[in-house]
């Protein structure tokens, strides 16, 4: 099963038959709202997928409050193997335009610390490989859908995670730009993270609104309503996109995301207390 994780104007999933609502409970409390389950229909192939808004139902969750360790696990415990994730994002670079796609291979965490970002710890310790944070296989396939419907999308790029929820300052920007990143965003982190230790693949549509604010015109300078307008006006292409990757046969998919955990754990398994051996068990399963 595939789910989908909703960004910034992203809220519902069209096209579902057979809808459930599901609350489900995770050790790490709520997810940002009830995954939405359902199938997805074309011609003789039928798909399940699970759909979670990130932010809320009703956009309510800054950045750095959503339960991404809720998020990740609830997907998981219904069933989804590969994430899909959409996000809005600002270009650092003149060679990516606000409209434009982009599916991100690197990371770069520039958030505070807030958040919690990793379901190990407190007497469970693990050390997950993320050179390559997102799942090659998966963003390949992606961005092959994507080429299929005559959809141009950026490859090989590095998404810039901030806190937020401010919008950043020039001197961030030119920073980061310094750093090598190509997108800056608030959300992925620690979202892709959390996926690779929940042994999910992950892939991430960026959707370009604006160039952040590290152009000499101000007017160029990111806003909410630049952010909103541009998303509203790529949802039909992130919509098309999506729904060819859906109906897309992702049973054969096989990559290292699977078994991401084998040689990371640290703790022996005899040590841990039975919430942590049911946490490990789940995340290994």
């Amino acid at each position: 099963m595939i789910g989908i994780i909703g960004g910034t104007g992203l809220y519902q999933l069209e096209g579902l038959s057979n809808m459930e609502s599901r609350k489900i409970k995770t050790p790490f409390g709520e997810p940002s709202a009830p995954v939405l389950v359902g199938k997805l229909s074309t011609g003789d192939l039928s798909v399940n997928v699970a759909f979670l808004p990130r932010h809320g139902v009703h956009h309510e969750f800054l950045p750095s409050e959503i339960n991404y360790r809720a998020n990740i696990w609830a997907l998981k415990a219904i069933g989804v193997r590969q994430i899909l994730s959409f996000s809005a994002v600002g270009s650092l670079t003149e060679n990516i335009q606000p409209g434009e796609l982009a599916i991100p291979d690197q990371y770069f965490d520039f958030t505070k610390g807030r958040r919690v970002s990793s379901f190990f710890g407190d007497g469970l310790v693990a050390h997950i490989s993320t050179a390559e944070p997102s799942c090659s296989l998966f963003s390949d396939h992606v961005a092959q859908k994507a080429n299929e419907q005559g959809i141009p999308v950026h490859r090989k790029k590095t998404y810039a995670c901030v806190e937020g929820p401010r919008l950043g300052t020039r001197a961030e920007s030119f920073f980061l730009q310094k750093a090598g990143c190509d997108l800056v965003g608030m959300t992925n982190i620690p979202e892709a993270f959390l996926a690779r230790e929940a042994q999910l693949c992950y892939c991430t549509i960026a959707v370009v609104t604006d160039y952040d604010c590290w152009l000499d015109d101000p007017s160029q300078h990111v806003s909410v309503d630049k952010v909103i307008d541009h998303y509203k006006a790529n949802l039909n292409r992130v919509k098309k996109i999506l729904h060819s990757v859906l109906v897309s046969d992702l049973q054969d998919m096989v990559c290292a995301c699977s078994h991401a955990l084998e040689g990371a754990i640290m703790t022996p398994e005899d040590t841990l207390s039975p919430d942590k051996k049911r946490i490990l068990e789940f995340l290994m399963g």
